[in-house]
């Protein structure tokens, strides 16, 4: 069983998120469009469960499948779409989840999605506060039980979700 943990921002987040990315970089080449840190631990005093999210837009989605292998030689493991069809998903850390990895073909409606939760949170600390202490309440609530920590946070941030989208829409 997985232990909800979530701590205070920590800058060595960027440095791991660097890491991973270059390695991903690397297996998938020339079929990387961008690669994105998003999710809590890409928002600069957040706190946040520590697991790197890792957000590689591709040209191809199809063509992630012919890599699993080779990101598997790194420590991942191949979750496919994982219940949200047109992505790929990969976790790190066995139980304990280290990273995920959340593959989207470029156009793809989730990366408008991740984008603006986390440039809304990085432009609106005081939600960005809000939302910290939604989650750490949750995880010292239900700290062995993963499913009602998202479900006690879900609405806040159903609200930010909304809200990001109609700002980030805003920006262009």
């Amino acid at each position: 069983m997985r232990k909800v943990e979530v701590v205070d921002y920590d800058q060595e987040w960027v440095a791991l998120f660097n890491k991973e990315q270059k390695m991903i970089r690397d297996i998938l080449r020339d079929e990387i469009h961008d690669i994105f840190h998003i999710g809590s631990t890409s928002v600069e005093n957040l706190p946040a469960k520590p697991v790197i999210d890792i957000m590689p837009v591709v040209y191809h989605i199809e063509l992630v499948d012919q890599f699993n292998e080779r990101l598997q030689e790194i420590g991942y493991v191949a979750k496919g779409e994982n219940g949200l069809p047109g992505r790929r998903y990969f976790t790190k850390g066995g139980d304990n989840h280290t990273h995920h990895i959340h593959f989207y073909e470029l156009g793809h409606e989730g990366i408008t999605r991740h984008l603006a939760f986390r440039d809304y949170l990085r432009s609106h600390p005081a939600e960005a506060t809000k939302y910290g202490r939604i989650k750490q309440a949750n995880s010292s609530q239900y700290s062995f039980n993963m499913e009602a920590y998202i479900q006690g946070k879900s609405t806040f941030a159903s609200e930010i979700e909304q809200k990001a989208l109609h700002w980030y829409e805003n920006l262009k």
